[in-house]
């Protein structure tokens, strides 16, 4: 039933035929998740809080960057440093008082995403590296929710709906999923900002169709934008027996936090072994863009271009990584250790951000 408030909010949607009172309702009791809220999350979680959408849940374990600003508009540079997810639920909020949004600060691996799914019915994919990606892809396939896909580069991006009624999967695009740095990332190429917002746009368009069950559902088709010639291209996807996936698997996800398997070192241990002269690298793994004017020697190393840079790494002495917040640093040796069996690996605990350089 819609409040007199809910009707006058949403009246303009409400006059299409196409929704109505009835399909404004199930947009109010529709729950849906969105995982990442950068850029492709910020539009889709802003879409879909105007539109109605009754329940909306938002994963993201990283905090606002100013790097964030240029494409993830829900943020302003007062966000900096803070939590996206807690940030993104109270704008959405201002924005939507009458929705119900869910915070989940923290990062989806293999304990906790049934018990997240559980909540919600439609799955938006807005995340940034592969290994989430089939993670997330296969738990939609067990629990049997569609999944609404979206990516970017450059100036382009593509959009589908995986295991939409049985349909096609990620699997049926990619049977496996690449090394954790054989696809380039937005970091490393760069994004234009709106490309994000009209990927993230369509993306809300889908999870919209699927809730009122109108229009033709992107399943089995993938549709790719170019924002510098305005082509638009659908390429249909025919599903493979690879996406019969009856259990998770291993997904090789270097850039998740195996702190437990990870050597620490504080910044003051640091700073002794510097004076002491020991045979220690240091290896800055930030962006080119952030770096900062540091009183040691280090190799500079962005994180995108560890693959590249082995024979910098040595094997036979301590190498300690450095970042701004330890994220960057703690997936460099995870993707080293597992990819590349090197056993003399350190983490600057809490990284850069907690000293004044």
């Amino acid at each position: 039933m819609l409040t007199n408030n809910e009707l006058r909010r949403y009246s303009r949607q409400i006059r299409l035929q196409e929704v109505g009172i009835e399909g404004q309702e199930k947009l109010k009791n529709a729950k849906v998740l969105i995982i990442g809220a950068g850029g492709l999350g910020c539009p889709v979680l802003q879409y879909l809080a105007a539109a109605g959408i009754g329940t909306l849940g938002i994963v993201d374990n990283d905090l606002v960057d100013i790097s964030n600003l240029q494409r993830q508009i829900l943020f302003t540079t007062d966000d900096i440093e803070q939590p996206k997810v807690i940030v993104a639920k109270e704008k959405l909020l201002k924005m939507n008082p009458l929705l119900k949004v869910n915070a989940h600060f923290e990062r989806l691996n293999k304990k906790n995403i049934f018990k997240i799914f559980e909540k919600y019915e439609i799955i938006v994919d807005c995340s940034d590296n592969f290994p989430t990606r089939y993670l997330i892809n296969d738990a939609c396939v067990i629990t049997n929710k569609p999944l609404v896909y979206g990516a970017i580069e450059r100036f382009e991006g593509q959009i589908t709906v995986f295991n939409y009624k049985n349909g096609p999967t990620l699997r049926c695009l990619s049977p496996e999923q690449p090394g954790a740095f054989d696809v380039p990332t937005c970091a490393e190429v760069g994004v234009i900002g709106l490309i994000p917002g009209i990927i993230g746009a369509f993306q809300a368009n889908e999870v919209i169709k699927i809730i009122l069950e109108i229009g033709e559902i992107l399943s089995g088709k993938i549709l790719i934008f170019d924002a510098l010639t305005y082509n638009l291209n659908l390429i249909c996807l025919e599903k493979q027996k690879t996406s019969n996936i009856t259990e998770l698997t291993e997904y090789n996800d270097y850039c998740l936090s195996n702190e437990d398997e990870i050597k620490q070192i504080t910044y003051n241990e640091l700073i002794e072994k510097i004076n002491k002269k020991d045979k220690i690298t240091i290896i800055d793994v930030r962006y080119p863009e952030d770096l900062t004017p540091l009183t040691f020697k280090t190799i500079e190393i962005p994180i995108y271009n560890i693959q590249n840079s082995l024979n910098l790494i040595p094997k036979d002495s301590d190498v300690i990584f450095i970042c701004d917040h330890s994220s960057k640093s703690i997936m460099a040796i995870n993707y080293l250790q597992k990819k590349h069996s090197y056993k003399n690996l350190i983490n600057l605990k809490d990284g850069l951000s907690i000293i004044n350089i």
